[in-house]
């Protein structure tokens, strides 16, 4: 009985991890022309993984105040169009550099 019962909750979520992939398929049968709703569509997964990823990256560290500082080293970066490797490397260098400076002080 409790196998059954195991077998029906993945298949549910199974169905429920399937459908939002099915649905586009379904419901958007022509290819869209609409340049505003492709451009829409196309910023959707970094809105999400920003809003996703945000609120973690200041409560990720021992100390918000280095947080804060990979947080702008990072957004310089970024905003001066360097590599992911290189914006990452050098905010966790920074954020490094920051909890051992507040260690000593």
């Amino acid at each position: 009985m409790n196998y059954t019962r195991i077998l029906i909750c993945v298949f549910i979520m199974a169905f429920v991890t399937y459908l939002p992939r099915m649905l586009p398929l379904v419901a958007f049968k022509k290819k869209l022309k609409n340049r505003y709703i492709k451009s829409f569509l196309a910023y959707v997964p970094y809105a999400v993984l920003a809003a996703m990823t945000f609120p973690e990256v200041l409560y990720s560290t021992a100390n918000m105040i280095s947080a804060g500082v990979g947080l702008a080293v990072a957004l310089f970066l970024a905003y001066k169009e360097k590599s992911l490797l290189t914006v990452a490397l050098c905010s966790v260098v920074a954020v490094f550099v920051t909890e051992q400076i507040i260690k000593l002080i």
